[in-house]
């Protein structure tokens, strides 16, 4: 078995081989979605682009695909347009967290300023646009709809839980709104376009929101536990900017013996640098991240649950690998 995307390991060579055409495909299309007649914005636009990534939607949408008929002309055009969408989300995003580093390397905003990153990220929202219009109403429909989940899920993040929610609960839902809605997008579009039956499809959606939301939890472990920029950014940026991922809320219901120093440092934003070691430390040694590694292994094994129904074909076996990649990149 050898790695392609994302360090999968594939049991089939003829389907590796279709998916490494298929992504490559893909990265052109996606490259010639981005060029502008004005050389600032195809700059601009190409930014988050050459900076790489893990193509994660792209290879689901490709492998879903392998569920029906793979060669259909519509399959690549989708997973450029819910790659788009991912992109022009980063770039938002970047400026909403005042973050200076993505990818390892110095965000979009960061690099030009926050209007310029603002507007690229609606310029690729437009050119996904013009590759839907290609592809129908159902495609025009399916991410307009996606696309109301991942703004809902961005604002119920800036909002943050009401007095009486619980905490990790809402913080779930923001997951699966803000990366599980597009990841499931990436399945349906794949299995949909490449005419698998509508079971099939179902099944497929709801394969991507929980391997999505297993996915989201595992960066956010990954910016605690990894000593390097593993996850495309600083180990303990949120941690440093206060922002409560999942191992921190888990740390703050914490009643352990002990974890009283860390449920104060998690508490606040961690502007001093002692300070933020002390609390990478603490939270690396507690429950609060065997809790937060059970949690995505509840999702992974909901998605292998999902895969389970499907037909036995090589592209059901790249999916269980996918899904234990995303158990195994956390420790």
């Amino acid at each position: 078995m050898s790695p392609v995307a994302l360090g999968v390991a594939f049991d089939d060579p003829q389907l590796e081989k279709t998916v490494r055409s298929d992504l490559d495909a893909v990265e052109g299309a996606l490259r010639e979605a981005v060029r502008s007649d004005d050389e600032f914005v195809s700059g601009a636009a190409r930014y988050l682009v050459d900076a790489g990534g893990k193509r994660f939607r792209p290879l689901v949408t490709t492998l879903a695909a392998h569920f029906g008929d793979a060669t259909r002309p519509e399959i690549v055009p989708a997973a450029v347009v819910c790659e788009l969408t991912h992109l022009a989300t980063l770039y938002h995003d970047d400026v909403m967290d005042e973050a200076t580093v993505r990818r390892g390397a110095s965000s979009a905003n960061a690099r030009y300023d926050n209007t310029v990153a603002i507007l690229t990220g609606d310029f690729l929202f437009s050119r996904a646009s013009n590759l839907l219009a290609g592809l129908g109403t159902y495609a025009v429909k399916l991410q307009a709809e996606t696309f109301e989940r991942l703004v809902i899920g961005q604002i119920r993040e800036t909002v943050g839980p009401e007095p009486d929610a619980d905490p990790i609960e809402h913080y779930l839902q923001v997951l699966a709104d803000k990366t599980g809605s597009l990841i499931a997008t990436a399945a349906e579009f794949g299995a949909h376009f490449a005419r698998a039956g509508d079971e099939v499809v179902e099944q497929l959606r709801q394969f991507g929101e929980q391997i999505g939301v297993a996915f989201q939890i595992s960066d956010d472990i990954l910016d605690i536990a990894s000593e390097s920029a593993e996850s495309g950014k600083t180990p303990g940026t949120d941690l440093r900017e206060g922002v409560a991922t999942l191992p921190v809320l888990y740390a703050l219901r914490s009643t352990s013996p002990g974890t009283e120093r860390l449920r104060s440092l998690v508490a606040r934003p961690l502007d001093d640098d002692g300070e933020h070691a002390e609390a990478l430390t603490l939270l690396r040694e507690s429950d609060a991240m065997s809790r937060a590694r059970d949690t995505v292994r509840g999702y992974a094994d909901a998605a292998r649950a999902t895969l389970a129904t499907l037909p036995d074909v090589p592209a059901r076996a790249a999916l269980f690998a996918l899904s234990d990649l995303v158990i195994d990149r956390t420790g």
